[in-house]
């Protein structure tokens, strides 16, 4: 029996092995720096080299494997913690009393996460006399293992890294100066007041609003406030989107109006829909511009969206080609997708109102994905979707979807009153959810999800709505 259930042990921690790549074992490592002997973690090749190492050490076995749902969780391998019979939630409420990564360890991986390959070029150059000559350092981590060997960076002392960081980015100087002020907080829990109230604001998706009052706003004053880009899919082989056009030109008029430069693309298959992210994706201009705009309106399953051959691209794939390193352009500047699509299809359209979900036979296989999947776990995202997980959200043929008119309605409203984007949000929420399906039966209702690290404020235009301009609504 014993030998069975190791066995099964032994067989978990190597699937978890098996779905980890060289970057998931470099972040292991580097979270492990203060368990283990900093020589037995030079000779690491894999993933299971550090299970090997923490179960010589009895941080990890068959009773106990907390330390490595941990170490999971810190590298949002979320899907990963199941394995270990472990869920996000679970692994949250145990830290305080189980958590072995020092608030230190955190805040230094938090702080890689969000040096760009620019960044850290600029970086090394500012610190080439501290450095050895001849050493590759190849990403963040590198550098600040190195930091660490020469003594020049530790848990005591983290100058070296707000000199340079004041110079190249100073929103890092924030995380910082969280934990300098919960470390001198000697009445504090480390584990649960720095890592779970204040570092999970920062990386994991929240909806819950930030409550500070003296919240700062992101940059939105430059001569170009930033790319909108409006994928338009209305014609696929079994189906056609009518009405979807009334929220495209609608979204083209109001971001318009709000300063952005609209691009529309229509009728765009799966493979195009990826070609055209990855060409955005390299655009230079970004770095001119103050934020960037996705809008997507198609069909959709959980967590993805449909290209006009009828084949699904998830949209964590969408975003992702615009984190900090796929596109240093757009660094801790704020990014913005609105998807309006069917995240399921479990209720039956009636007349005149259509789902934005295919015909249940051409995915019904499809897995659910959280919402909090769906975009890059960094800071500067958001992501508005027209339903919450596994629903329809609904399209009037001739008026356009619920979501989008009711998006479009509440900018034009609220910008020019300076409210920012979350309660913009919460004000379109509160207003699809008080529409009703010709039949009265059917409802409908927003989700947003954002790693938003400040509050996002369009400037005021100085144009009129286009609602009194043009007769949308």
């Amino acid at each position: 029996m014993e030998n069975d259930i190791s066995l099964k042990f032994h067989q978990q921690l190597f699937l978890i092995s098996e779905n980890l790549v060289t970057e998931d074992v470099a972040a292991l490592k580097f979270l492990c720096t203060d368990l283990l002997h900093l020589s037995k973690l030079e000779g690491v090749k894999s993933a299971a080299d550090i299970f090997k190492l923490l179960m010589a050490q009895e941080y990890l076995n068959v009773e106990d494997t907390f330390i490595l749902a941990e170490l999971l969780y810190r590298i949002k391998c979320h899907s990963l913690l199941e394995k270990l019979g472990y869920t996000k939630e679970k692994v949250q409420e145990r830290l305080s009393e189980k958590g072995r990564i020092s608030p230190y360890r955190q805040m230094l991986y938090e702080l890689s996460e969000n040096i760009t390959s620019v960044m850290l070029k600029e970086i090394t150059f500012l610190l080439r006399d501290h450095l050895p000559k001849r050493c590759m350092i190849l990403s963040a981590l590198d550098l600040l293992t190195l930091l660490e060997k020469q003594s020049l960076l530790t848990k005591d002392n983290v100058k070296i890294l707000e000199d340079v960081f004041m110079i190249i980015s100073p929103d890092l100087l924030e995380t910082i100066d969280l934990y300098k002020k919960e470390k001198d907080n000697k009445a504090a829990n480390f584990t649960q007041g720095f890592p779970e109230v204040n570092l999970e604001l920062r990386g994991e998706f929240s909806n819950v609003e930030n409550e500070s009052k003296t919240m700062k706003s992101y940059k939105m004053d430059g001569p170009h406030r930033g790319f909108c880009l409006i994928i338009n899919n209305v014609n696929f082989s079994s189906s056609q989107r009518k009405g979807s056009c009334k929220d495209a030109e609608q979204l083209e008029r109001v971001f318009t109006w709000l300063g952005l430069d609209v691009r529309t693309y229509t009728d765009l298959t799966s493979r195009e829909i990826i070609n055209l992210m990855e060409t955005w994706q390299r655009v230079p201009d970004h770095k001119d511009r103050n934020c960037f705009i996705c809008c997507i309106l198609s069909h959709g399953k959980s967590g993805a969206i449909y290209g006009t051959d009828e084949k699904l691209v998830s949209i964590r794939v969408l975003t992702s080609h615009f984190t900090a390193k796929q596109c240093p352009q757009l660094a801790a500047k704020p990014k913005l997708f609105f998807i309006q699509a069917c995240q399921g299809d479990k209720i039956q359209c009636p007349v005149y109102v259509v789902t934005d979900g295919p015909t249940p036979d051409l995915s019904s296989m499809q897995e659910r994905v959280f919402l909090s999947e769906s975009i890059p776990e960094e800071a500067d995202f958001l992501l508005g979707m027209a339903t919450v997980d596994g629903y329809v959200s609904f399209r009037h043929m001739e008026e356009g979807s619920w979501y989008i008119q009711a998006l479009c309605s509440k900018l034009q409203l609220l910008v020019p009153r300076g409210e920012d984007i979350l309660s913009i949000l919460t004000e379109v929420n509160e207003d699809v959810a008080r529409r009703d399906s010709p039949s009265g039966t059917k409802k409908q209702m927003p989700q947003p999800a954002y790693t938003l690290r400040r509050k996002f404020i369009f400037p005021i235009p100085m144009d009129p709505p286009p609602s009194e301009q043009y007769q949308c609504f």
